[in-house]
């Protein structure tokens, strides 16, 4: 039975009157190609003969022999007056081998520096859908977000009252709704006060991160990141020039007496240090901002999960304190909306800002103006507030059953269950590599994250991996976590047969 579907534009066919080939097999191959790469799909129309015939300048008998051909064999099929069909057996049939253009591959290698961007980012799974127990962090339960709240938001950003916010190129300004309410309802929450030409939306934290690190890290700069720290800002401090010293973390977050001198910049997550979730007391963040002064370098607050405590009002954000304007606050909405949002804010001083905004202008000119927009109703009406309380809530109660978890099936990470958060960072037994285990855990169906991305230096990372709750239900968490132990279990008693295998023999 033929799907519903679109009508394939004659347009998406060329003929090359060029070739030696005959119009009617370039046509027929052209069609059998498309087909085997996915463009054109069982069930979609194929353009009438009459109207293919008269884009390529071709005769219709010709065009109409050529889809005689490909119903013959099976790739299309023929529905009376309706017309050609792409058929629903093409999965079934063999491709075509390409042609052979005799062309040398062009060598891309000597243009991109042996980056190698992508094959280090091939360790995250898109398909984690799939797995029973994702504790996976980044992503999000898809119960937890209001749907029809969100649906409306999108539909009045639609009315003709705002059509000018999405419709037209706003250069490099933002929405000045959104802008408005984060100033005025989000800000405060943090201590913060802010005018808007302090603040600048931006496509997520990492976006964010990008920017500042393009603008502050010219060649030969030093900048200080927490050890261990977030993967993403590893990953753009490679593609920079600058000269990296990660400081490793204590109990109580990033020390400022370990900061060398000579810096111009420092990296830190105070409300919930990633990926440990260590909370920055205050007389540490005022230490922090009083040897910023001192020596003349910039601190680059990361609010990160900072909407996610369970218990009391958190601490006054860095930038709340910052009287110099030495910081520079970093906020998202993809943890307490969804990830696939992309949309975040920096909050600093005006001359970093303008510098900023330009930056993005040339980049993206501005986020996409419906989203800004329906990001503005969903704040002014409440749903922002209310999907916090239910997200902060649930978090609560996957935290509790999951350290209860580890407790049960000795994974107990030995520290303080914490205020909030959606993650556990844990130590794995005394010599498993967590890469290893995490592999293991695959075909057992549970997805972890090993260690080795949070720290510069990734060999430092073997023995720890952390453990998010934000994507799994709370009830998968204790089978999932019971699979985890038996798996580290498993493992090592295998190394210990192996050790054992690799003594001598007397």
């Amino acid at each position: 039975m033929l799907l519903a579907a679109m009508q394939i534009p004659p347009e998406t066919f060329l003929i090359d009157r060029a070739s030696a080939q005959p119009l009617q097999l370039q046509l027929r191959r052209q069609i059998i190609r498309a087909v085997h790469e996915g463009r054109l799909r069982p069930g979609e129309r194929m353009p009438s003969s009459r109207a293919l015939a008269a884009h390529l300048g071709l005769g219709r008998i010709t065009v109409t022999q050529a889809y005689g051909d490909l119903v013959a064999t099976d790739y299309l099929i023929a529905q009376g007056r309706s017309g050609y069909f792409v058929s629903d057996r093409v999965e079934e049939l063999r491709p075509e081998p390409a042609p052979d253009t005799g062309a040398p591959r062009f060598d891309w290698s000597t243009l991109i520096e042996g980056r190698n961007l992508a094959a280090k980012r091939k360790d995250r799974p898109t398909d984690w859908r799939r797995y029973p127990y994702p504790f996976l962090y980044g992503q999000t339960d898809d119960r937890l977000i209001d749907h029809a709240a969100w649906r409306d938001c999108a539909v009045r950003a639609l009315g003709r009252r705002d059509l000018g916010a999405l419709s037209d190129d706003q250069y490099d300004n933002d929405d000045p709704e959104l802008v408005d309410f984060i100033i005025r309802h989000l800000l405060p929450r943090r201590g913060i006060q802010a005018r808007p030409d302090e603040i600048l939306l931006t496509l997520g934290a990492q976006n964010a991160l990008w920017m500042i690190c393009a603008i502050l890290l010219r060649r030969g700069v030093s900048t200080v990141i927490e050890e261990p720290g977030y993967p993403g800002l590893h990953e753009i401090l490679r593609t920079m020039d600058a000269r990296v010293l990660p400081v490793p973390i204590d109990a109580d977050g990033l020390p400022p007496e370990r900061i060398p001198h000579g810096v111009s910049a420092v990296f830190c997550s105070p409300s919930h240090q990633c990926p440990t979730n260590r909370t920055m007391p205050l007389a540490r963040r005022e230490a922090l901002l009083r040897l910023a002064d001192q020596r003349g370098f910039a601190v680059i607050e990361d609010d990160y999960e900072f909407e996610i405590s369970f218990a009391g009002s958190t601490s006054p954000a860095l930038k709340a304190m910052d009287r110099s304007g030495a910081v520079i606050h970093i906020g998202s909405f993809s943890k307490s909306v969804f990830p696939g949002l992309r949309l975040g804010y920096i909050v600093a001083d005006p001359d970093f800002v303008a510098e900023a905004r330009a930056l993005r202008g040339m980049m993206l000119r501005h986020p996409p103006g419906h989203v800004q927009r329906t990001m503005a109703y969903f704040l002014s009406l409440g749903h922002y507030d209310r999907q916090v309380k239910r997200m902060r809530n649930s978090y609560a109660e996957r935290r509790r059953v999951t350290s209860e978890a580890l407790s049960r099936h000795g994974l107990d990470s030995g520290q303080p269950a914490g205020a909030g958060g959606s993650s556990f960072w844990l130590q794995t037994p005394a010599g498993l590599d967590s890469d290893v285990l995490a592999r293991a855990l695959k075909p057992e169906g549970v997805l972890i994250e090993p260690g080795r991305p949070f720290f510069h230096d990734g060999s430092d990372g073997t023995g720890h991996y952390r453990l998010a709750y934000s994507s799994i239900a709370a009830r998968d968490i204790e089978e999932g976590v019971r699979r985890i132990a038996q798996t580290c279990e498993r493992l090592a008693g295998q190394d210990g047969t192996s050790r054992m295998n690799r003594q001598p023999q007397v």
